[in-house]
């Protein structure tokens, strides 16, 4: 079998600007980066603001397991399917972090159900987290420098609240000193950094709907409080034009191609688990007035990614989904049964009975939300009938339709059955979304109500700095904002080593912040770290590139 970095240099591309023109996309409206990349103007979007939208899928998975579920190469496959059988069709998905690149694996999914040029896409693409880092840099050292000069807004120095930020897993920068050493070198105190899709920006870029919305928002965000307890803000330091300036072309989506050169949108950022984990909203928007059919995607399993697309992403877009495909493997289906990695290739029926759990609560937990949902059980070579068979008669409980996917071999022919069915569920028009709770809600029975319905928690325990930080949220007059969890992406728990269905748990909230620009409370519960760290052999130590030109390494 060949490696994906192989599949993806063998690939006969089309130049970007012809992928472009099916859509309609011409001109000025194209700005090329090279031959198989672009940025699209946000210009088409308004031009094609009359158009009817076309229909919206989500595909979302199981929780992750080791064993490998493949939800993106599902996304990019049934996109490629769809087109396959006659319907012009458009992916959209979520820019990979570099941090998880160099850390475990690359964002550009795999084998036959590949976006391209995979290369490009997994380093430094279109430069856009670049953009959103430099950024939020800008705005932090705007702050320092405040601080430096005299501190005019009365900033509390143990209430500043902005972070830092890079594109990269560096847990030794969790906490830091800044401003060590003489006065010259600025005020000292502590901080910290987060991973570049943890910043508020990075939720911004992918939630705004106009450069005059983005520049709202950032305008909004805030970075302390001073002695009196007010928020100061980026519009208070004067910081707001410079970043949008920074970001003028990053808020533009990037269309690519895959494999069989279906129309793809990557913009914005990933890791569902720290933040809400969706593609950019104006990606999203224009493709469903360029195509009939809109495949996108939510990060990690349904109990984030797909809860804060519906929750967060939906409500503030106003978009209506018409289907969900939700992905699961037999492998995975095993290993939340009990079964070990290094088993997980023998017939084993009854682990898979039981690690359907997982599978069932998902299920249970999307048609809370009125979206018709579809099955699409990843195959691999090891999978047998009887496992199969179990899938399919656990999910028939739920009448919910399974239907194995082999678009990882095969691409889009590989998804044929499972194109149809989408479709099916698309022109039945039984979608009437809704969101899980009511925006009413004070924000305490917002985090209660994800940790019982989805999560299926007994309650939630908040440690007494939460707390505080909640009922300061509700004075500033911000209760009204819909909830962003943090939270382990491997179990509905907070604690990663509960696996299938777990029951009798508590979630833990240790800390909430306001990000009042993006609009949403993030709750940090568990464990969960916004600067992850490097495995003990991270995939950096295996890559290279030879005096050819050819990547090593890279998946």
């Amino acid at each position: 079998m060949k490696t994906d970095v192989q599949i993806a240099q063998e690939a006969k591309l089309q130049p970007i600007a012809q992928v472009a023109e099916k859509l309609g996309i011409t001109g000025d409206d194209l700005e090329l980066y090279g031959n198989h990349k672009a940025k699209v103007s946000l210009s088409v979007l308004k031009d094609n603001q009359d158009k009817p939208d076309g229909k919206l899928i989500l595909v979302t998975a199981i929780n992750p397991t080791p064993a490998g579920e493949g939800k993106t190469t599902t996304n990019v496959g049934l996109s490629m399917a769809l087109n396959y059988i006659g319907k012009k069709t458009i992916t959209t998905l979520r820019e990979p972090s570099l941090g998880p690149c160099f850390g475990v694996k690359g964002g550009a999914a795999g084998g036959y159900a590949q976006v391209v040029p995979m290369d490009d896409i997994n380093l430094h693409f279109t430069g856009d987290f670049h953009a959103i880092t430099a950024a939020h840099s800008l705005l932090a050292a705007l702050l320092d420098n405040h601080l430096h000069q005299g501190n005019l807004l009365n900033i509390d120095l143990d209430r500043i609240v902005w972070r830092r930020v890079v594109d990269m897993n560096d847990r030794a920068l969790r906490m830091i000193t800044v401003g060590q050493g003489s006065r010259a070198n600025g005020v000292e105190r502590e901080t910290g950094y987060d991973i570049t899709v943890a910043s508020e920006i990075m939720a911004i870029l992918c939630l705004a709907s106009s450069l005059t919305d983005l520049k709202e928002r950032l305008g909004r965000m805030i970075v302390a409080y001073n002695i009196g307890g007010k928020a100061v803000t980026a519009d208070d330091l004067e910081a707001t034009g410079a970043m949008a300036l920074l970001l003028k072309d990053a808020i533009k989506p990037n269309l690519v191609q895959t494999l069989e050169n279906t129309p793809a949108f990557i913009h914005g950022g990933p890791f569902a688990n720290i933040a809400h984990g969706c593609n950019s909203v104006l990606a999203t928007r224009t493709a469903l007035k360029l195509a009939d059919y809109v495949v996108t995607e939510a990060g990690f399993g349904a109990d984030l990614g797909a809860e804060k697309f519906f929750d967060i992403k939906c409500r503030y877009a106003d978009l209506k989904p018409n289907a969900v495909v939700i992905v699961a493997t037999v492998r995975a289906l095993k290993m939340n049964g009990g079964v070990v990695k290094t088993e997980l290739s023998t017939e084993n029926v009854a682990a898979v009975e039981s690690g359907s759990a997982n599978l069932i609560q998902h299920l249970e937990n999307l048609q809370k939300f009125k979206v018709p949902v579809v099955v699409a059980l990843n195959k691999f070579p090891t999978d047998t009938e009887a496992e199969f068979e179990a899938v399919k008669k656990a999910c028939e409980n739920k009448n919910v339709k399974v239907i194995l996917s082999d678009v990882f071999s095969q691409g889009g022919k590989g998804g044929e059955e499972l194109a149809h069915e989408v479709v099916k569920l698309c022109d039945q028009g039984e979608s009437q979304y809704q969101p899980l709770y009511s925006l009413e809600l004070p924000i305490e029975q917002k985090i209660e109500t994800i940790a019982k319905e989805i999560y299926r928690a007994d309650g939630v325990e908040f440690e007494p700095e939460a707390k505080k930080q909640l009922d300061e949220i509700v004075a500033l007059g911000f209760d009204h904002l819909p909830v962003c969890m943090a939270k382990t992406q491997y179990s509905f728990s907070d604690d990663q080593t509960l696996l299938g269905a777990p029951q009798d748990f508590n979630i833990h909230v240790k800390e909430v912040r306001l990000s009042a620009g993006a609009g949403f409370v993030v709750v940090i519960t568990g464990a969960i770290m916004t600067m992850p760290g490097l495995p003990k052999v991270p995939a950096a130590n295996g890559m290279d590139i030879t005096e050819d030109g050819e990547i090593i390494g890279l998946s």
